[in-house]
């Protein structure tokens, strides 16, 4: 059994939900092996610095900030100096953001329209600052070509437009689009969304799927009830977003989404958005016979979902991923300006890893998957 078997069978195949010692005892084997094989290598990797690109980064573009940035705008000043702080980051896209990166060890940011993005207003508004905040970043990355890299913003409410839109931005060097979760309530399992997944497939870029608060239905019932603090976090970035975008995810997977559009790649932060450790359950509750798709439902989030960290610099939560989906499957970021960029890559340098895994996660798949 080699570790990807390992893997695969400890998530998937077993009647017994325990890992066998045999096999466990096995799999810790091979992979003290392979850090020896590269012991001797290690010296060489550690006198060189360690590439490293960074997904989930975000920016603040002034048609965002004046449009549908403005309660995100709001909601900063009210918080005093640690949100005047946020809206500085974000809206630092020069020579503070590039001393950072450079005090923290990043070598490149994929940049992305801060959330909300414009997903949440009307079509017109989102086509017009889809364009702008695109203009905007493409500006940036032509500044900065070997540090910026950029993911487009979509007016995903006009389907053919956000199409039309992806195309140019990618044909002008942007590596794919993120989508900040929901529009107004309908998730891209609706056909009408799948213009813009048919083009992603064609394009042979990957969609970043990123968090946004649920529908107002969704907090008022689950995460009211509170004083407007804990309500904010608990239906935000302390759970909703994360089961928000975990569901999202899933539906597209119920939805067919990826029989139709076998070769989408989709990207997730935040280590899963807690699915992997729901993996296992759903692979074995929601089995091929009951859901007519065509693959093991597990099968989708390890051959069409990749996983960023966004911030999420938590060892247990590393472990299980990797054991759920592989190294393959795994890519640094930070989740900037919201995560720390210096934490961040002290934690890349400590996860238990051999120093192959810790190049394909630190840049090589980034490299392969968005063609970098």
């Amino acid at each position: 059994m080699n570790r990807r078997d390992f893997i695969y069978a400890a998530s998937v195949g077993a009647a017994s939900t325990a890992i066998p010692a045999q096999a466990l005892a096995q799999v810790q084997a091979q992979v003290q092996a392979q850090a020896s094989r590269e012991a001797g290598s290690t010296t060489r990797q550690a006198a060189a610095k360690l590439r490293t690109i960074t997904l989930e980064e975000h920016f603040a573009s002034p048609g965002f900030v004046a449009g549908p940035g403005r309660q995100t705008v709001e909601a900063f000043r009210k918080r005093g100096a640690r949100g005047a702080k946020f809206l500085q980051a974000l809206q630092d896209v020069g020579e503070g953001r590039l001393a950072e990166m450079d005090a923290a060890g990043i070598d490149m940011q994929v940049l992305s329209l801060n959330s909300p993005g414009v997903e949440q207003a009307d079509a017109a508004e989102q086509i017009a600052i889809a364009r702008e905040s695109n203009d905007f970043l493409a500006d940036v990355v032509k500044k900065h070509p070997q540090r910026f890299a950029g993911f487009a913003a979509l007016p995903v409410a006009a389907p053919e437009r956000a199409a039309d839109e992806l195309d140019l931005r990618v044909r002008q060097g942007f590596k794919g689009t993120l989508i900040n979760g929901h529009t107004r309530g309908r998730y891209l399992d609706d056909k009408f969304f799948w213009p813009i997944l048919e083009r992603a497939e064609a394009l042979d870029v990957p969609i970043y799927l990123h968090p946004t608060v649920p529908p107002e239905p969704v907090v008022d019932a689950l995460y009211g009830g509170f004083s407007p603090a804990v309500s904010a976090a608990f239906a935000g970035s302390g759970w909703g977003w994360h089961i928000e975008t975990a569901v999202h995810l899933v539906r597209m997977i119920l939805g067919g989404v990826f029989d139709k559009f076998p070769k989408l790649q989709v990207v997730v932060g935040h280590l899963g958005e807690g699915i992997p450790f729901m993996l296992p359950r759903l692979n074995r509750n929601l089995p091929a016979e009951l859901t007519r798709l065509a693959r093991p439902l597990g099968a989708y989030l390890r051959e069409n979902v990749h996983y960023t960290f966004a911030g999420f610099n938590f060892p247990a939560t590393f472990l299980d991923l990797l054991l759920e989906v592989g190294v393959d499957r795994i890519m640094f970021s930070v989740d900037h300006p919201y995560g720390s960029m210096a934490e961040a890559r002290a934690f890349l340098d400590q996860i238990p890893v051999s120093p192959s895994d810790r190049e394909r996660i630190a840049h090589r798949n980034a490299e392969r998957l968005f063609k970098l």
